[in-house]
């Protein structure tokens, strides 16, 4: 009995030690390094090849990190798949669904969750946690928070629960709901089980933070609580490093060192440091750095280090190494972590290369696509019109022009007329007058629109014998007169084209002459008028009213 006893007790405290330990690991995983815990894990697992906490963990060092790729994915699914087991393990199964989730096979996720569900008998609290992690994870987009919450709930309820974790799960699921009040309700039921963890104060935090400017006051009040609860836990400083970036390098630099003080020194903390002289404008030093980064990190390097190497090359104006960069980057770069920006300023820089303009087109309209506001959109397919038409390009100007009153929900006169008048320079006669044609249909009182589609259809009917500009001009001479001192360019134009119809299609010098004399009523000293008057023949100045017109 006596040897029994001891047994027994030898194994209470090695279960101890063991979850102590992957409570380290834990921690570490939620200081952001994983290095740290793959260490602990490891030795975990040296001992105990089958310990299901530690290879669940394990497994999440591979792809809970921001910078995770493809690989990271499917190196993770093997390993869970190896160690799965027959019958299959349920915790094991949850992190399987996990990567089915970021991969976006949300059914077959789905599936996996059920089946652990079904098989969980004694392993219940962390099978369901599992599966509320997986679903209210920030990162993982594809996760269902309200699966997750009612999921975390029960373990809520479960005897013993102390778990403040669970609740910070709780409170991401409400989060990605967007009830901000619940989820920071939950994040505040996480400190009432442990007032001196500082993930619930950081969460709370980034919730604010994510309000947009004018919240600083709130936010810092909470990331302070954090570090004064766990000075060493570094995604505060990560996250105020990355705050104060584009605002205050000196606030920037100070949190850098506080977050790489208290991190794993891994590849990414080379990048960082490149970044920090992008954003001091030492450009030059910025590259050289993300090179000995690159040199060093071997046949894998960090992907953002192409990407910030771009940017670099762009602001020292050097567009083929930008281009060149930029490349490099979306090769290597996960797509789901490539940002409509970066996609923009690899067209700027396409644009600044004569030859790239097609590519650059394609690239636009991919960006557009992509992004679901209109201010966003126009602003992307003006960078393309306008590329065109500083090149003269008319006709290619006209067809990006024409695309953004495709996407605008109401066109201005300018917008519509915009898209003609390019057709127009480029002598595309027939897409100019149906483009102010269209215009006519949204502003029928436009007489700038009515002129050119009479000068349009005088390009296309040079001889007049077709009369297709008359109804135009006519029109526009109707509406032009309610202002003719604002509208006189096209009053002069429509007239002059009356002129050459009726003197040289209908042989009607008369008529003519009396179009001659309204333009000399409104212009006295048009030159081309005075040529007519001499032509027709009159010999004869025509009186002055003497009024404004």
């Amino acid at each position: 009995m006596r040897t029994l006893a001891i047994a027994l007790a030898l194994c209470v405290s090695f279960t101890t030690a063991t979850a102590q330990t992957i409570e380290q690991a834990k921690n570490f995983i939620f200081n952001e390094r994983y290095i740290s815990a793959r260490d602990v894990l490891q030795k975990i697992l040296t001992k105990t090849p089958d310990q299901e906490e530690a290879i669940y963990w394990m497994g999440m060092t591979m792809i809970l990190p921001d910078d995770r790729s493809a690989q990271d994915l499917k190196k993770a699914k093997s390993y869970y798949q190896e160690k799965l087991g027959v019958p299959a393990n349920p915790l094991i199964m949850t992190a399987i669904a996990h990567i089915e989730l970021l991969e976006g096979n949300t059914s077959g996720a789905r599936n996996y969750f059920e089946q652990a569900i079904a098989v969980y008998k004694g392993k219940e609290k962390l099978v369901l946690t599992a599966i509320g992690f997986a679903n209210a994870h920030p990162d993982n987009k594809n996760g269902d928070p309200n699966y997750a919450i009612q999921k975390l709930d029960s373990v809520t309820q479960m005897k013993k629960f102390n778990d403040p974790d669970v609740y910070i799960s709780i409170g991401d699921a409400y989060r990605k709901l967007g009830d901000g009040g619940k989820a920071i309700k939950a994040y505040q039921s996480a400190l009432n089980l442990n007032p001196k963890y500082a993930r619930p104060d950081f969460r709370i935090g980034k919730l604010y933070q994510s309000q947009g400017r004018g919240q600083e006051s709130i936010f810092m009040e909470y990331y302070n609580k954090a570090i004064a609860n766990d000075p060493g836990f570094a995604p505060v400083y990560s996250n105020l490093f990355s705050y104060y970036y584009e605002t205050d390098v000196t606030k920037a630099a100070e949190y850098f060192e506080k977050w790489q003080s208290n991190s794993d020194e891994d590849y990414k903390s080379c990048y960082y440091r490149a970044a920090l002289k992008y954003a001091q404008g030492f450009f030059m030093d910025a590259i050289s750095k993300s090179d000995e980064c690159i040199t060093t990190a071997g046949e894998n390097p960090y992907a953002n280090l192409f990407g910030l190497k771009a940017n670099a090359y762009n602001r020292l104006k050097d567009s083929i190494r930008a281009v060149e960069n930029f490349e490099k980057y979306f090769q290597k770069q996960m797509p789901e972590k490539i940002t409509n920006g970066d996609y923009l300023e690899y067209a700027k820089n396409l644009l600044k290369i004569p030859g790239n303009e097609l590519k650059a087109g394609n690239l636009i309209d991919k960006i557009v696509a992509m992004d679901s506001v209109e201010a966003n959109k126009i602003s992307f397919l003006k960078l393309m019109a306008q590329a065109y038409e500083s090149r003269k390009q008319f006709r290619e100007a006209a067809d990006w022009y024409a695309k953004i009153v495709q996407v605008k929900k109401s066109p201005s006169k300018f917008d519509l007329n915009t898209v003609g008048f390019n057709y127009f320079k480029a002598g595309a006669y027939p897409e100019a007058a149906a483009a102010f044609t269209f215009s006519t249909t949204k502003f029928s009182d436009d007489p700038y629109a009515y002129n050119m589609i009479g000068k349009s259809n005088w390009a296309i009917d040079t001889t007049m014998e077709l009369g297709l500009a008359n109804p135009a001009f006519e029109k526009t001479i109707q509406l032009a007169l309610v202002d003719s001192l604002k509208y006189k360019p096209q009053l002069i134009n429509a007239y002059k084209y009356f002129v050459a119809y009726h003197a040289n299609v209908k042989k009607d010098n008369k008529t003519a002459l009396e179009f001659t004399n309204k333009i000399l009523a409104i212009e006295p000293n048009d030159a081309e008028a005075k040529i007519y008057l001499e032509a027709l023949g009159t010999g004869s100045k025509p009186k002055q009213s003497g009024k404004k017109p």
